[in-house]
């Protein structure tokens, strides 16, 4: 039985006429948004709620600016629909007025968002004999977009309430451009968000629904937990390891040596790779420190059957102490920043020539 999450529906722009209704609207700010001149009316037989009609964006805009500058004990409370001219408000959820308030401030991001403008940057990944055998897909601004910081888009989406849409949305671009540009058995790390995903039987449908569109084989993803995303429900997310391993794909833990993947959590996790923090590995040839850290983290690798990937690596040092001490896999400036496109050598290295 699905059980469907309303995070995980397609999140609508914000169209150029439309109606906003607001609840709960106490008598002062019914009275003053009046005032003001909009096209306003009460929602059926709730006295106290109201919608608000505009005509263009410029004037939705000075709508939200205006309710964002009222006092906040008038807003905090304040719950939002914004509904175009052909959609219906009894299918749209209640928001509340903060993610608005995000919406506006933030219009460039939120189109971007929304209009789904970006597609994935690869960087190559090479095993022992600095052979590429993996890519990871990094999100970034399509072709004739304007440049965007993925951190600050994410940042944003978590914000306004569509971090799931962004999350998911990401995922099945990078399926996609890996269907267009990498031949069956080039592994492609993916990165995944574990806060966006409530119900993973049900939010990861469509990541297992791409790849089986684009006849892609499963067992060439790997599927990783990104680095700013805090482990704060251990449960959960073996829950999604055990779902994305049920369907064949592979799992990895992003930055172990670091923040909140610690050594403890990769002990219970288990994934399949175990991609070591860039910050152990700059100049861990110098660095005993470094270098027992990164030990540990191998040893420990070794007792699950894990495969170990070095990040980072920009320097030739850093990827010979690496591979001397067993680390199989390794990805860096050293071997290729990411790219929109293969390279000439790439394509040679993976048949694609």
């Amino acid at each position: 039985m699905n059980h469907i999450c309303s995070s995980c529906q397609s999140v609508r722009p914000i169209e150029d006429w439309g109606t906003v209704y607001l609840r709960p609207v106490g008598r002062m700010l019914g009275r003053l948004v009046e005032e003001r001149g909009w096209v306003v009316g009460r929602e059926g037989c709730e006295s106290e709620s109201l919608y608000i009609s505009y005509a263009s964006r410029e004037q939705f805009l000075e709508m939200a600016e205006w309710l964002n500058s009222l006092p906040v004990e008038w807003t905090e409370p304040l719950q939002v629909k914004v509904c175009g001219e052909k959609d219906s408000p009894a299918l749209l959820p209640w928001l509340p007025f903060a993610q608005l308030a995000v919406r506006f401030q933030n219009m460039h991001m939120v189109d971007i968002i929304t209009q789904e403008r970006f597609t994935s940057f690869m960087q190559p990944i090479v095993d022992g004999r600095e052979q590429i055998v993996a890519y990871e897909f990094l999100l970034r601004a399509a072709p004739g977009e304007e440049p965007f910081n993925p951190f600050e888009l994410f940042d944003v989406a978590r914000r306004t309430g569509m971090h799931s849409f962004l999350d998911r949305a990401a995922r099945i671009s990078a399926i996609r451009r890996s269907a267009e540009v990498l031949p069956k058995g080039i592994k492609r790390f993916i990165n995944f968000l574990p806060s966006s995903i409530y119900n993973p039987d049900y939010c990861l449908n469509h990541t297992f629904a791409a790849i089986q569109r684009y006849e892609l084989d499963p067992q060439d993803f790997v599927f990783e937990v990104v680095e700013t995303e805090r482990i704060g429900d251990m449960p959960h997310l073996q829950r999604i390891f055990n779902v994305y391993r049920s369907r064949g794909v592979s799992v990895a833990l992003d930055d172990v040596g670091s923040g909140y993947a610690t050594t403890e959590v990769l002990s219970q996790l288990k994934p399949d790779f175990v991609k070591i923090d860039r910050g152990l590995i700059d100049r861990c040839d110098e660095s005993s420190e470094k270098q027992r850290r990164i030990a540990e983290i191998v040893a420990l690798s070794q007792e699950f059957g894990g495969a170990v990937l070095a990040e980072g690596i920009e320097r030739r040092e850093e990827y010979e102490f690496c591979r001397n001490l067993g680390i199989s896999l390794a990805q860096g400036y050293l071997f290729g920043r990411p790219a929109a496109e293969l390279s000439a050598s790439e394509d040679r290295l993976t048949g694609q020539a």
